[in-house]
């Protein structure tokens, strides 16, 4: 049996259509469709029932999805535990949106620079299912915000940067007072179902500001530029760059001390690339520390959470 045709059965599973798991694999539709009969055959049962553009999964397929993704897994491994080198095999992360096109691609720089050998698969998402798919296995580290729990024992965490919720108005609102500005300014809001946005939230009561709401969102870079339209002002982590360009914008520090958003790196202390995973935090801790050098440091508890300090995980060669 073909492991690839199994990598297309779970990304069909997973997309829902053939034609949407086809503009992912790089393949046409026909291919997908050809490797997905292919497998039906070898299987001896149908895994997806056609209904016109899009396709559901059978109970048979149903049966044999998780199997699926736990082989591809083992596969994906093999690399790693048959050579001896901390720069063999594949490393597979995670990232937020910020952190895809801010942290990452630095960090990512300077691990290919001194270790080209490497290949890395990148998962983009939100940090609560971030941390699921590296508790799971399915990642070996992610890019994440600080989780407002403990985390379990099979992972550990490292932060990078601390990032200062501020007030995100018009440069032509530059000196005005930042509790005003909230109060009687339109309120473009920072969704309050992501980890940030419940910090914004607990500010503003904590203030006991009232806002006027006008808009709610989950994307940083889209807020940058309603403010910059004069749509209203925000209350927002001040994110690392880069920014959308041309935006003439103003980020008043607050006048009360409140916890900043915390990003950093969850890492799985039981993945078989952790040799990998120590070069990547190596990296990223050094771009840490030449950037902003107090917030490279052990991470503060998350609030109403108590958590361990964090460890560094061993070298392979330390953990025989």
């Amino acid at each position: 049996m073909d492991t690839q045709f199994l990598h297309t059965f779970v990304t069909v599973a997973d997309q829902g259509s053939m034609a949407a798991a086809a503009r992912l694999l790089n393949i046409t539709p026909a291919a997908v469709a050809q490797q997905i009969r292919t497998l039906e055959r070898e299987i001896g049962a149908p895994l997806f029932a056609r209904a016109g553009r899009t396709v559901s999964i059978t109970e048979a397929g149903a049966r044999i999805l998780e199997r699926s993704r736990t082989l591809l897994h083992d596969v994906a491994d093999l690399s790693a535990l048959a050579n001896d080198e901390a720069t063999a095999g594949e490393l597979r992360l995670g990232a937020g949106t910020n952190a895809l096109t801010g942290l990452l691609p630095d960090i990512l720089a300077r691990m290919v620079e001194r270790f080209p050998r490497i290949k890395v698969f990148i998962k983009p998402g939100f940090s609560p299912e971030l941390y699921r798919a590296v508790e799971s296995g399915e990642l070996d580290a992610a890019i994440v915000l600080q989780a407002p729990y403990a985390l379990p024992k099979t992972c550990d965490w490292l932060l990078l940067r601390e990032e200062p919720l501020v007030v995100l108005a018009p440069a032509s609102m530059a000196g005005r007072d930042p509790h005003e500005l909230l109060a009687n300014e339109p309120l473009i809001r920072f969704d309050r179902q992501q980890w940030g946005g419940r910090l914004a939230e607990q500010y503003l009561q904590l203030a006991g500001i009232a806002p006027q709401e006008r808009f709610e969102l989950n994307a940083l870079n889209a807020i940058a530029v309603m403010v910059d339209r004069g749509l209203g002002v925000s209350l927002v982590p001040d994110w690392s760059r880069p920014w959308p360009e041309g935006l003439k914008l103003v980020r008043i520090p607050l006048p009360m001390p409140f916890e900043p958003r915390r990003m950093g790196i969850v890492w799985s202390r039981a993945t078989v690339r952790i040799r990998l995973v120590n070069a990547f935090l190596d990296e990223a801790l050094a771009l840490a520390k030449a950037a902003t050098p107090a917030v490279a440091k052990a991470p503060k508890a998350a609030p109403k959470a108590a958590s361990k300090p964090p460890r560094r995980p061993r070298s392979a060669s330390k953990k025989k």
